[in-house]
């Protein structure tokens, strides 16, 4: 029986393990990296210590002081300006003081780029102004009829845009007198500079001149208020037969003798003028921004298609 004891207790088997290095495994490892990443934030910290100016500082400092206090009342010129709830700095960490918006300069880089978008849309426009006012005058030397009147169509830029002007001479009228009847040359003249004018897209207004001479035979009080009114209004017309749109025409007024193209004789026939100008950008916005545009005033600078009209009687 007692064989058969021995016969039946288990065998045990033991390993072991051979090695001196199995109580560390990995763990040094992930010491080394919580130590490398202490570190970099230690040198980060002092970097950023180093770059950031004495009023980033006094604004770090009230804010761990008194946290609640800066972000519900602000805390001067250090403590930033940002739009989150808790006041905070901008982004740039160069600056001479206190903190930056960034709304502050994005508002103002998009400024910039208004500018010069502003400044190219001018220069774009006065090139084309400049080339209308020369394709005006090849128009009129180019025709045979109108070549006889150019004396007549007087040329200029002002500060509203491109102003071309047809005056009267004492010889030789626009409209029959005291009417707002168009002279034959004149339908001509106002019909050529209609086509020319369907070349740009540039909005337009007329006004309308007379003299200082006392306006007679009128009935119901009509003066030389609604006569030149009436011949601004039918140049309108012979410019939209000439191929003028409708819409490109802002405003038609009359100005009577109010602005006398010799200032020296109200009286000179020279004065008896129709004026088209061809508006800028600028002026279209500034018409439009006031609900009525003022009367335009010449940059000094007078250019007849060739030589001046006469000044006296």
């Amino acid at each position: 029986m007692a064989g058969d004891a021995k016969k039946l207790q288990p065998i045990i088997i033991k390993k072991i393990k051979k090695g001196g290095h199995g109580a560390h495994g990995g763990a040094w490892k992930i010491a080394y990296a919580d130590f490398v990443t202490a570190m970099m934030a230690f040198f980060l910290l002092m970097w950023l210590l180093g770059s950031t100016t004495d009023g980033d500082k006094k604004g770090l400092q009230d804010y761990f002081q008194s946290p609640l206090k800066v972000a519900l009342m602000g805390g001067g010129s250090g403590s930033g300006d940002s739009s989150s709830v808790i006041k905070g700095g901008g982004q740039d960490i160069n600056r001479s003081g206190g903190q930056v918006k960034r709304g502050d300069i994005e508002a103002e880089r998009k400024t910039y780029q208004l500018q010069a978008l502003k400044a190219n849309q001018a220069q774009a426009e006065k090139q084309r102004l400049e080339g209308l006012r020369e394709r005006v005058k090849e128009v009129v030397s180019a025709s045979p009829q109108l070549a006889a009147f150019k004396s007549q169509i007087r040329l200029d830029m002002t500060r509203d845009g491109l102003r071309i002007q047809i005056v009267d001479e004492q010889n030789r009228p626009m409209f029959d007198s005291g009417l707002d009847q168009v002279k034959p040359y004149m339908r001509d003249i106002l019909r050529a500079i209609g086509s020319v004018l369907t070349e740009v897209p540039n909005k337009l207004t007329l006004e309308g001149h007379t003299d200082a001479l006392p306006f007679s035979g009128g009935t119901g009080g009509y003066s030389n208020w609604e006569l030149s009114s009436d011949r601004a209004n039918a140049s309108r017309r012979e410019l939209i037969a000439g191929g003028l749109k409708d819409d490109r025409v802002l405003r038609v007024q009359g100005l009577s003798a109010s602005v006398p193209f010799d200032k020296r004789d109200p009286r000179n026939p020279v004065n008896r003028r129709i004026s088209i100008i061809v508006m800028t950008r600028e002026a279209e916005e500034r018409f439009f921004d006031s609900g009525d545009a003022t009367s335009v005033n010449a940059i000094p600078a007078d250019d007849p298609v060739s030589s001046p009209p006469a000044t006296g009687r």
